[in-house]
């Protein structure tokens, strides 16, 4: 086994940035990305296409000679048979002479066989070249297999004072059309957008990623424990993009079958669905990634049980007052201790607005 090199980790690089092409497209496989040199020079590349196969591997072997090649690989090749052969078996077939892995997969029709059956045919392997970007792009991937749940985006526009309407419910528009535009964007990286009934109730809105050619849209995910309220928009735009409602039991939602949404029936605390059970629902269909955009009370149940695992702040620099709508709900706090804390990892200017997106540590 060699020591990774300067060039190792140019190579990864590419296939992370090739990986991060499959983001909200791939669900429920991971979003990986393949390169394949020989002699200093990319002679495949790939990553995971849409709906999650063909897979990377298989999509940067194609059509070329890779006879003592190395292949960079984002996340440990695949080693089980599902709806495709294994990864490792096509890199075998292949005749590469190395294999660099960023990530393992902790996959148990994986986790380090596909190693193992590389370093069984002969084949050179070094793992862990820029580890902790591959598991920053892969998140949802990991999230779902180790926690039985998607990875949590938390989107929250708001005035400097964190009010997203005015006392009367006036909202559009506090950002600008850069930020809105930037929102668009990071939708089309996850599989899902989830919003709660008042949000529905109070704006109507579609949810779809619209102005940038995207096509393949989010699945749009609506909490709501009693299904009260009316989806003139989601309903309409049903052809473009999917339909999840996330309801509590004894409700009847056949009416909203009939019109093609797909309902779930789920666990609830109080008048509210149960953030957890809903989490681990929305992962056992498949889905890595949700980019929640409010409201304040879904907001304030997914933070008070720790399953947002990142927060973006589109800020704009206008104020509402007190008595305008704040962007998170009451959570029940009573010292700081107590209160989720997230670490600054950006800031950005967009357009007259300010993007800050913050990690859990």
């Amino acid at each position: 086994m060699q020591s990774p090199n300067a060039l190792d980790h140019k190579f990864m690089g590419q296939a992370l940035s090739l990986g991060r092409r499959g983001l909200g497209r791939v669900w429920p496989n991971p979003n990986v990305g393949c390169v394949i040199v020989r002699d200093g020079r990319v002679i495949g590349r790939g990553w995971t296409a849409d709906g999650g196969r063909p897979h990377a591997e298989t999509q940067a072997l194609g059509g070329i000679d890779a006879t003592g090649a190395t292949a960079y690989v984002t996340l440990e090749p695949c080693a089980h048979h599902g709806k495709t052969p294994p990864c490792c078996e096509a890199l075998i077939a292949a005749h590469v002479a190395r294999v660099v892995i960023a990530a393992g997969d902790p996959d148990p029709r994986v986790a380090g066989k596909g190693i193992a059956m590389l370093r069984n045919a002969g084949i050179e392997v070094d793992t862990g070249v820029r580890e902790a970007e591959a598991r920053t792009d892969l998140a949802g991937f990991l999230s779902r297999i180790t926690q039985d749940r998607p990875f949590v985006t938390l989107k929250l526009a708001s005035s400097f004072d964190g009010r997203i309407a005015t006392a009367t419910g006036e909202s559009k528009w506090i950002t600008g059309p850069a930020a809105r535009r930037m929102v668009h964007a990071m939708r089309a990286q996850h599989d899902a957008v989830l919003v709660g009934a008042g949000t529905v109730r109070a704006d109507d809105p579609s949810l779809t990623v619209r102005g940038l050619g995207n096509s393949r849209q989010p699945v749009r995910v609506i909490a709501s424990a009693g299904l009260e309220i009316e989806a003139t928009q989601l309903l309409a735009t049903l052809p473009q993009a999917p339909l999840w409602l996330c309801h509590g039991p004894n409700v009847d939602a056949q009416k909203w079958v009939g019109q093609g949404a797909q309902v779930f029936e789920c666990a609830v605390q109080g008048r509210q669905i149960d953030p957890v059970d809903m989490m681990q629902t929305l992962a056992a269909q498949g889905l890595t990634r949700v980019f929640c955009e409010g409201g304040g009370s879904l907001a304030a149940s997914l933070l008070g049980v720790g399953l947002v695992d990142e927060v973006v702040g589109f800020t704009a620099g206008t104020m509402l007052g007190a008595e305008g709508t704040p962007s998170i709900g009451a959570m029940g706090l009573d010292t700081l201790a107590d209160a989720p804390r997230f670490e600054l990892a950006e800031t950005r200017r967009v357009g007259a607005d300010l993007m800050h997106r913050w990690v859990r540590p």
